[in-house]
C-alpha cells in the first residue's frame, strides 16, 4: 500500500530538517518511511561517522535522530558532541535516540544528558509523535530563551535610562545651584549693604526700624537661599564624605528637633578614602533621602548615620527608632523614593538593603570600591568652579 501523500502541518511552511546519525541505510530509509506515513514533510539526511556529523552540525536542523552502536563512537558521545556545539553556537536541536538494542541505564543517563527522548527501532510508531513533541518544545525554549533577553536587554536599557536621569538630574541641581549662588546670592548680598546703608543714614527713627525689619527679611532669604543651594549642590563634598556627613547630621538635629548621631570608623576616614567619581555623591544623596524619610514618616526620636570600609566595600547605613515599615509601604505603586535609591546606587555598582521591624528601621548602602571605580558615575561637583562658591562670604558653612 503507497504511502499517503505528506501532510501540511499548521504553521509548517517548510519540511522537518532531519539529521539522523545512522550506520545502516535500510535502517534510515525504514525511519524516513515511518515519518513519511506519519504525515510529515522531511528533508533527511544521514551521516555514519564522527567527522561528517560534527561537519553536519554547521548546518540548521530541526531534529537529530541518532543510534547508539556507531562506527568508533556512540549516541551518548553524538549527544555530547551536539550539547557543546549549541554551547558555543546558542542553538537549541533536540537529540532523539533511536536504537535497536538500548538499556534502560543508557536511556535513562540519555535523557540525563539533555536527549529530548529515546525509542526502539523495532517501535517506530511512536517516532511521528516524539519528534514532533521534540520540535515543538525546542521551539517554545528558543522563544522563552528571545524572550528572557528581550527581557534582559529591556532591563538594561531602563537601568541605563534611570542612570542618565539620576546624572541629569545632578546636572540640573548643579546648574540651578550655581543661578542661585551667582544672580539671587548676588543680588541679595547687595541688598542687604544697601539696606545697611539706608539705616546708618535715616536720621529717622521710623525709617531705621523699617530697615532693620527689611535686614532681617533679606538675612532670612540670604540663609533659605544658602540652605536650598547646599541641598541642591553639596559644596561641602569638596571637605569630603565624612564632613558632609557631620554637617548633614547635625543640621538635621536642628533643624528637626530628632536626636541624630554621626558614627565612624575614625575621625581621618574622609581623608583616607580616596573614592572613586560619584560615589560621595550617591553616599550623601542616600542619607539626605533616608533622613528625609524619617522626618516625614518615622516618628522617630533617634537616628543613627554609620560609615564604615570593610574589605574594599564602602558601608552607609541610616537607622532609627521609628514605627518601621510594613510590607504595605514597600509595595506602594508609587514608592519613587526607595526606588531611586537603588538605581542611584547602581550608577555606581552599589546596592541598597531596606530592613524594618516595629522597633525601627534600617538602610543600607554598600559600593564595592573596585566596582565603583569601572561603573558609569553619577554627577559630581568637579563640573563648577570651585571658585564661584568657597571663597564666598555668601556661601560660607
Amino acid at each position: 500500500m503507497p504511502a499517503p501523500p505528506p501532510r501540511a502541518r499548521p504553521g509548517e511552511a517548510r519540511p522537518f530538517r532531519v539529521l539522523h546519525l545512522e550506520d545502516s541505510e535500510p535502517d534510515h530509509e525504514l525511519a524516513l518511511h515511518s515519518l513519511q506515513r506519519g504525515g510529515l514533510r522531511v528533508r533527511a539526511r544521514r551521516v555514519e561517522t564522527r567527522a561528517d556529523f560534527l561537519a553536519a552540525l554547521a548546518e540548521p536542523w530541526d531534529v537529530v535522530l541518532s543510534d547508539y552502536h556507531l562506527p568508533g563512537f556512540t549516541g551518548l558521545d553524538a549527544l555530547q558532541m551536539l550539547r557543546e556545539h549549541q554551547a558555543a553556537s546558542a542553538g537549541s536541536v533536540p537529540f532523539i535516540l533511536v536504537s535497536g538494542q538500548i538499556g534502560e541505564d543508557t536511556a535513562v543517563e540519555a535523557m540525563r544528558n539533555g536527549a529530548a527522548d529515546y525509542l526502539l527501532k523495532n517501535n517506530l510508531a511512536r517516532l511521528v509523535p516524539a519528534v514532533e513533541h521534540a520540535v515543538a518544545g525546542a521551539r517554545t525554549q528558543r522563544a522563552r530563551a528571545a524572550a528572557d533577553r528581550e527581557l534582559q536587554a529591556s532591563r538594561k536599557r531602563l537601568s541605563e535610562l534611570a542612570q542618565h536621569l539620576q546624572t541629569s538630574v545632578e546636572a540640573e541641581r548643579q546648574a540651578i545651584a550655581r543661578e542661585i549662588h551667582d544672580d539671587v546670592g548676588g543680588s541679595l548680598t547687595a541688598l542687604k549693604f544697601e539696606l545697611d546703608w539706608i539705616r546708618r543714614h535715616a536720621g529717622n527713627a521710623a525709617v531705621e526700624q523699617r530697615a532693620l525689619a527689611a535686614l532681617e527679611t533679606v538675612t532670612h532669604a540670604i540663609e533659605s537661599s544658602q540652605r536650598i543651594m547646599q541641598n541642591l549642590r553639596p559644596a561641602i563634598l569638596d571637605q569630603g564624605l565624612v564632613a558632609a556627613l557631620q554637617w548633614m547630621t547635625s543640621q538635621f538635629e536642628k533643624r528637626m528637633g530628632i536626636e541624630c548621631e554621626f558614627r565612624t570608623q575614625a575621625s581621618h576616614l574622609g581623608e583616607a578614602l580616596s573614592l572613586p567619581p560619584g560615589v560621595a555623591l550617591v553616599a550623601y544623596r542616600t542619607a539626605q533621602e533616608a533622613l528625609t524619610n524619617v522626618s516625614k514618616h518615622s516618628h522617630a526620636t533617634r537616628v543613627v548615620v554609620d560609615l564604615s570600609l570593610t574589605g574594599g566595600v564602602l558601608s552607609l547605613e541610616v537607622s532609627d527608632n521609628g514605627r518601621g515599615l510594613g510590607q504595605a509601604d514597600l509595595a506602594k505603586a508609587r514608592s519613587f523614593g526607595i526606588r531611586g535609591l537603588h538605581e542611584r546606587a547602581s550608577t555606581v555598582g552599589g546596592w541598597v538593603d531596606l530592613s524594618s521591624s516595629g522597633a525601627g528601621t534600617s538602610l543600607i548602602l554598600s559600593v564595592p570600591l573596585d566596582a565603583a571605580s569601572g561603573a558609569p558615575s553619577s554627577a559630581t561637583n568637579d563640573d563648577l568652579d570651585p571658585d564661584d562658591a568657597e571663597n564666598s562670604a555668601w556661601t560660607a558653612l
